[in-house]
């Protein structure tokens, strides 16, 4: 499973290239592999749909900003857990938040708070070390050094 893809990040526009980088670098600290894309659900959801249907990702990261509909867009297509990252584009990202976190019943999204892909890439990497114990064991280590 190491040569494949663990953790797809998508965010919706590449001016959110800032909260996606904060995502990778922990995901790279942590040793789990993974990719990003931008596609919007917006301007190409029919290129959206198509990378979805190929992934193999067992964890998703959605960043978006506004109308923040990417993350519950890429929830309506899969059952695998998808984290969202609210952006602070406009409102302060209250805006986002709210969009992420009111998901109708049945097609959860786990939200983290705004602007912040580093707990998003934490938490995917907590869901990544449910099958993988040496991301499990870089995780320890990490919170470790919190201490």
């Amino acid at each position: 499973m190491a040569d494949s893809v663990r953790v797809a990040i998508i965010a919706g526009s590449k001016s959110d290239q800032p909260v996606v980088d904060e995502a990778v670098k922990v995901l790279t600290e942590l040793g789990v592999s993974h990719e990003v894309k931008f596609l919007s659900a917006h301007r190409n959801p029919e290129g959206l749909r198509k990378y979805l249907s190929g992934s193999k990702a067992d964890v998703y990261i959605a960043i978006a900003g506004l109308a923040a509909h990417l993350p519950g867009v890429i929830a309506s297509t899969t059952v695998k857990p998808v984290i969202g990252v609210p952006v602070n584009a406009k409102l302060n990202g209250l805006d986002s938040l709210l969009s992420i976190v009111q998901m109708p019943p049945g097609v959860p999204v786990a939200c983290v708070g705004i602007d912040n892909a580093r707990n998003a890439g934490i938490l995917a990497a907590e869901i990544v070390a449910l099958s993988d114990p040496k991301v499990k064991d870089r995780l320890e280590k990490m919170r470790d050094a919190w201490r």
